[in-house]
């Protein structure tokens, strides 16, 4: 049984990325709380959102108030903002799934894979934070200009966390954005995902390519 998610916080709402997962989950159905460093970059970046898409459900707020209210935590900040954006919001995670986004691109080279020491961002984020919240890596390789567009996006997205329940409830939340979700094991495994990432842009510049992705072959006997 998957967890019941009716209220999602972005973390780094702000950012391409999160403005277009923000987007496509407030069309699914979700309300959406954008968290910032600050009350004003919240409500502006929610604001912003309105403005183009006045049918959204969003709601800006600061980063630790949007992971305190809502049922479900994303972030989606830059590597180097990901440790003291969880140490701001830590008391607000508790007992709650954390979608982490986060991808350890260090430019100026981030199309060459560079993996932080303890294996993954993901993992990271779960050493950092601990058992009280589940850590489960995924989007990683979702280019944000597809989720700013409304077309069929052909992409799928690896899964990584150590709970399946919280997997399944993250896969949920990848099907209601239109793309199809893999358990990919535990958040160890994020380190697979997140190189792929700089791999991907690699392949972009090389062979000008606008947000290339991956996609898992073969036939789910589910």
């Amino acid at each position: 049984m998957t967890e019941a998610v009716e209220s999602i916080a972005i973390l780094g709402g702000t950012g391409d990325l999160g403005g277009g997962l923000a987007r496509q989950w407030s069309r699914a159905g979700y309300k959406i709380l954008i968290g910032s460093r600050t009350l004003e970059k919240g409500k502006a970046a929610a604001q912003a959102l309105l403005d183009e898409f006045p049918d959204l459900n969003v709601t800006g707020y600061e980063n630790l108030d949007a992971a305190t209210q809502a049922d479900i935590v994303v972030l989606t900040v830059p590597f180097e903002h990901q440790l003291s954006t969880l140490e701001t919001v830590k008391p607000g995670l508790i007992g709650k799934i954390l979608i982490d986004v986060t991808v350890p691109l260090m430019p100026p080279k981030v199309g060459t894979v560079q993996l932080p020491q303890d294996g993954s961002a993901g993992q990271q984020a779960q050493n950092f934070l601990g058992e009280d919240v589940q850590v489960v890596s995924a989007f990683q390789n979702v280019g944000a200009m597809h989720l700013q567009e409304d077309h069929a996006i052909a992409c799928d997205v690896l899964v990584c966390g150590n709970k399946k329940a919280a997997r399944e409830t993250v896969i949920d939340l990848v099907a209601a954005v239109g793309l199809k979700g893999w358990h990919a094991g535990p958040i160890a495994n994020a380190a697979a995902a997140e190189a792929l990432t700089s791999i991907l842009i690699s392949i972009n510049r090389h062979h000008k390519v606008d947000g290339a992705g991956i996609v898992i072959t073969g036939e789910s006997a589910e």
